[in-house]
């Protein structure tokens, strides 16, 4: 997966909070363009072709790992490949394989990414009792503004990480309520 630039310009030099002005390119969002959909906080995943693939992110200067895939060209500050790696047998990928199981026990499986949430993912933010895949862009927030007032409030009253356009062309644009300085609810953990 590509990564996804973000709605707001951020304060790199200060807080690194977002402020009222667009980042270059994502303009399409503030004119009404695109369908809001939530993000959820775990972890990117792909099915394709049958198969699951994890995110991976290759560090500069490191050796790919087995079945490396580039999801875009290096990043020009850093050197870091996003890509992804096939979820082997491992018990590294023990999460990945429940998740698809519990997905495969009531749905078919489209080509396309998911987040991974659940028990051990991410302090489990999203507060699930399993592992579980959710299709990415599945539940549309209709509501969602689109201006810098609008999504600071908006995002404050929801209890989500954040929201993510989708454009029909294939572009997208994130925020997350953690850009204008908001915390989420504590995650409560099944240990």
């Amino acid at each position: 997966m590509k990564k996804i630039v973000s709605l707001f310009q951020r304060n790199y030099d200060g807080d690194r909070l977002v402020r009222d002005e667009l980042v270059p390119g994502a303009e399409w969002v503030a004119s009404g363009e695109g369908i809001a959909t939530r993000k959820y906080d775990g972890t990117c995943c792909m099915w394709r072709d049958g198969k699951l693939w994890k995110r991976h992110e290759l560090k500069a200067g490191k050796t790919e790992p087995a079945g490396f895939e580039a999801a875009q060209s290096p990043d020009s500050v850093t050197g870091d490949i996003p890509g992804w790696v096939p979820v082997g047998d491992g018990p590294e990928d023990a999460r990945h394989r429940e998740g698809l199981a519990h997905y495969l026990g009531y749905a078919s499986m489209e080509d396309g990414t998911y987040e991974l949430c659940g028990p051990r993912v991410q302090g489990n933010p999203e507060r699930k009792q399993v592992h579980m895949l959710i299709r990415h862009g599945c539940e549309v927030l209709e509501d969602a503004p689109r201006d810098w007032d609008g999504l600071r409030k908006y995002l404050s009253s929801m209890d989500i990480e954040g929201i993510v356009w989708h454009h029909k062309d294939g572009r997208m644009v994130k925020i997350k309520g953690k850009d204008f300085g908001l915390k989420r609810l504590p995650a409560v953990r099944d240990d």
